[in-house]
């Protein structure tokens, strides 16, 4: 049997997975890097770290997995999702990225909103534009790196950069496409009208695909550097949200995912384009069957944690933080935190948005900061949540994905936020996963997404069941905790 690559392209790190159809067994290796801030509301990464990254783990997984190595059959992908990539006509890069997380755009935002109704945006997008999504921060290059800008021959997103480093070929796909918001979600087309009305050459915007069709095979070039063997099907992939979404079993409506990660998501799969009026959310098209996403994003999710490990704290690692929290009751005796640290998007929309620790009193010490950090982040997704459930869009189940997956206390913490059981994927890295079915079913390595997931994709044992005690406090404690942001929204911006 068959062996499938999956590659993601993450914010902090590029993963990859050597998925044995056989054997069910699972390969992975991670390279870290690090996102760079040249200056205050930048955030950026050169695209040549993300491919060097990719060679190195491809070469330590030839290197220690020889025999699967040799029998990889598919490669598909997963991706951060809204960055800016620009190359010229021959694909080098003009300029770092501009990731998700920049905020440098906000000019270029309100230019944007003077020029398009809300009602538009929604129609059109399906979305409302913000910060670090690829439409305004073009919009920025264009004026304000006018000789770049000139020289623009490919506009792409980061995953696609690296596909184009393995087959040669320029292209994107749909899930990615839809979010950099100047895409035309319901017609799964490019908004030409858009891209005409603020002065975008057509030509820079590649042809897109569906996310398992093929978009190229593994060249000379690339097996030289890599070890991967010349003429491997590659198909698109899709972004990293839909990508673990198919990797956590979710490839129909009425399974919620929970996702913390760098940022943090709350998503399900709809096969309609069905979208918050108020623009509090985000719809996507998804990698599969046509179908689209609908989630609430958060910008500063596991951030927040890493932040005060690095930052504040100055603690080794994660499970010192987690078996702090485990110390402190739930509450954490009315400390309440606020975790929008590079501005928030679902519900508030506000890239000015600051985070804050508010009801500090002399009984809190380190313990109790933690844990508001977890229920804080975790209030922040259950307003994702609320307004799914206004949409009509409900689950019993969350499927809890990413970092947050990792710790038994965050995991409690979000079942008695959300008062819903939540229970988890046994393979970590569902990304990955998603990656290689999307790869299996574009190369026929597997007949339907529905077998694939059959297959590969099985939760644990334990599942987290809501404890009605901590679930009365945080009730009490979310109501204060939306009400700090309306309270003190002015002293923001």
């Amino acid at each position: 049997m068959s062996v499938i690559l999956g590659i993601d392209l993450g914010t902090s790190s590029v993963k990859a997975m050597l998925l044995d159809c056989e054997n069910k067994e699972t390969a992975v290796e991670t390279q870290k890097y690090e996102v760079d801030i040249p200056q205050m509301n930048y955030a950026e990464q050169s695209p040549e770290v993300w491919w060097n990254a990719a060679k190195a783990i491809l070469n330590r997984l030839k290197d220690k997995y020889p025999d699967s190595f040799a029998r990889i059959a598919a490669i598909g992908f997963s991706g951060q999702m809204h960055g800016l990539v620009l190359t010229d006509k021959e694909g080098k890069p003009l300029r770092p990225a501009i990731l998700w997380l920049d905020q440098r755009s906000r000019e270029e935002l309100s230019l944007i909103q003077q020029n398009m109704s809300t009602e538009e945006m929604g129609t059109v997008f399906c979305n409302r534009v913000f910060t670090g999504f690829a439409f305004p921060s073009l919009l920025w290059v264009k004026e304000n790196e006018k000789e770049i800008f000139e020289k623009i021959g490919h506009v792409m997103l980061p995953k696609d950069y690296i596909r184009m480093k393995i087959t040669g070929n320029i292209g994107t796909e749909m899930s990615d496409a839809s979010s950099t918001a100047i895409f035309n979600t319901p017609k799964r087309e490019w908004a030409w009208d858009m891209i005409d009305r603020f002065g975008f050459p057509r030509d820079i915007f590649p042809e897109c695909n569906e996310a398992d069709e093929i978009a190229g095979y593994v060249t000379k070039q690339c097996a030289e550097e890599t070890g991967l063997k010349e003429g491997i099907p590659v198909v698109y992939g899709a972004g990293d949200q839909p990508a673990q979404s198919i990797g956590n079993g979710c490839f129909r409506p009425g399974t919620i995912i929970s996702n913390i990660g760098t940022g943090g998501q709350i998503s399900t799969y709809i096969d309609k384009p069905i979208y918050d009026k108020e623009l509090r959310t985000h719809t996507f098209c998804h990698g599969i069957q046509k179908g689209y996403t609908i989630m609430g994003a958060t910008l500063c999710s596991g951030m927040s944690l890493n932040w005060l490990k690095n930052k504040v704290l100055e603690v080794e690692n994660f499970k010192e933080l987690s078996k702090m929290a485990g110390e402190a009751e739930a509450g954490s005796k009315g400390l309440i935190y606020l975790p929008y640290l590079t501005g928030e998007r679902t519900p508030h929309m506000n890239p000015s948005a600051k985070g804050m620790f508010f009801g500090i009193t002399l009984s809190h010490d380190r313990k109790y900061f933690v844990r508001s950090v977890l229920e804080g982040v975790t209030f922040s997704l259950k307003d994702s949540l609320t307004i799914f459930d206004e949409l009509g869009i409900s689950g019993d189940t969350i499927i809890a994905s990413g970092g947050g997956a990792s710790s038994d206390e965050w995991l409690q913490i979000q079942a008695d936020i959300f008062e819903k059981r939540v229970t988890v994927c046994e393979v970590g890295e569902q990304a990955c996963l998603g990656a290689c079915i999307m790869a299996g079913v574009g190369t026929g390595i597997f007949q339907s997404v529905e077998e694939a997931c059959e297959r590969f994709v099985s939760f644990r044992d334990k599942v987290y069941e809501p404890n009605r005690e901590n679930a009365k406090i945080y009730r009490e404690l979310y109501e204060k905790y939306g009400k700090l942001y309306k309270q003190n929204e002015a002293f923001m911006n």
